[in-house]
């Protein structure tokens, strides 16, 4: 198992990421805005602007400064 630092001292694995994608588009703001309201949305951020958008396999949707 690999781990994949995504800032701040957080780590996901490789084997359960399936893409890491800019927030910038208009369909992943959807993503994020339904993941939040299913309560599935990981905010690794830190308060600072989202750089990387992660969507794991399980569902959960990380959102991350590097």
């Amino acid at each position: 198992m690999t781990l994949i630092n995504i800032g701040f001292g957080n780590m996901v694995s490789s084997a359960k990421l399936v893409a890491i994608v800019s927030p910038e588009s208009a369909p992943i703001k959807r993503i994020i805005q339904d993941v939040r309201d299913k309560g599935m949305l990981i905010d690794a951020t830190y308060g600072r602007r989202t750089r990387a958008v992660i969507i794991m396999n399980s569902g959960h949707v990380i959102l991350s400064r590097i």
